[in-house]
């Protein structure tokens, strides 16, 4: 499927999964997630790939979304974490077993848009950005980390893993560990370049 793919048999494929709201957004997705990519300098086409299929999984239910975790071997933090970062985990191997996705950009992108990681690609943090961007969107903030987008894309991430890490803590949620740690990353690679 990384060849030449045929777009409308995969938007069936991704439209089967989901409810007609999460579909809009994954259009949105798709979307932000070229224009990100052709603005900063990543592939535009494996954005918008990774954009259709971010949220595959998202409408599954949990028990299945953990029973593909728990064959995959993923982390114990993750299990005993919030179950709304599943998606993205079972998400990335799902669309390699069941689509023939192979490209582990791709894959890694679907992986991580949810939590981040630290070292994140220009391909991961266009897709975590897009997915916070998408103009379906609509929460504080977002219009500040969409002006940022247009401008510095590490910038708009570490404002939106910041406003997730602030979300989390005020309604008492445990944060997972590679959110706090990518937000770390972003962070600590601006103040080395003597950023703001």
């Amino acid at each position: 499927m990384n060849g030449a793919i045929d777009r409308e048999a995969l938007l069936a494929k991704v439209r089967a999964q989901m409810h007609d709201k999460r579909y809009r957004h994954t259009l949105g997705v798709a979307e932000s997630a070229r224009r990100l990519a052709e603005r900063f300098g990543a592939d535009p086409d494996k954005a918008e790939l990774a954009g259709y299929l971010h949220d595959y999984c998202k409408c599954w239910p949990v028990e299945q979304m953990r029973d593909i975790l728990v064959r995959h071997d993923m982390p114990r933090e993750l299990l005993e974490g919030e179950k709304e970062l599943w998606h993205a985990f079972a998400g990335a191997i799902v669309i390699q077993t069941e689509l023939g996705v192979t490209d582990p950009e791709i894959l890694q992108a679907v992986r991580y848009h949810t939590t981040g990681r630290p070292g994140m690609s220009l391909l991961e943090k266009v897709v975590c950005v897009a997915d916070y961007i998408e103009p379906n969107r609509d929460f504080p903030g977002v219009e500040m980390i969409r002006a940022l987008a247009e401008q510095d894309l590490d910038e708009a991430l570490a404002c939106a893993l910041g406003g997730t890490i602030q979300h989390l803590i005020d309604r008492r949620k445990t944060v997972y560990p590679l959110t706090l740690l990518a937000y770390n990353d972003l962070v600590s690679r601006r103040d080395a370049q003597g950023g703001v």
